[in-house]
């Protein structure tokens, strides 16, 4: 028929649940997470993989879902923001957030959040430096940055080491 748009079927896991949709074939899992899953916690910002606002896990590596197709995921395990608050409870990295006051307009936390537990999960003991690297891709106008870190240095094992 003209005009239809042509789809296909998509299966993969998001945060630990099986999904089944069907997705054009042009759209990102960005659009797969906000519009066919209505998980709108992971932001789009610029759209070209440059702030990280969109930055989710991907098979357990930090990815820009902006620039992933849908159906490259196809099998694979995604895990956004919600997946970190199951029954409402603020994973400690989230709180660790709020506590120290990194959280301002909040356009990029969700992003720096799934940066930061990618690090935190992989390095339970992160340096500064290690932190700095981990979150290199998100882009904060609103911070300056020094309380995001703090955030994540807390939740290390005996804090992060300033080097």
């Amino acid at each position: 028929m003209p005009g239809t748009l042509e789809t296909t079927r998509l299966t993969m896991t998001v945060n630990g649940d099986p999904v089944d949709i069907r997705v054009a074939p042009h759209a990102t899992l960005l659009d797969a997470l906000r519009d066919d899953l209505e998980l709108t916690g992971t932001k789009l910002g610029c759209g070209e993989g440059e702030c990280g606002a969109c930055s989710v896990l991907l098979d357990g590596s930090v990815v820009n879902a902006c620039l992933i197709l849908a159906l490259e995921c196809e099998g694979a395990e995604v895990r956004t923001i919600e997946g970190l608050s199951p029954n409402g409870r603020l994973h400690p990295l989230q709180q660790a957030f709020v506590d120290y006051g990194a959280v301002q307009c909040g356009y990029c936390t969700p992003g720096m959040i799934m940066a930061a537990y990618a690090l935190v999960e992989s390095n339970p003991s992160p340096t500064e430096a290690d932190i700095k690297r981990a979150l290199e891709g998100n882009l904060c106008r609103c911070t300056g940055y020094r309380k995001i870190i703090d955030a994540v240095a807390s939740l290390s094992n005996g804090g992060a080491s300033h080097d």
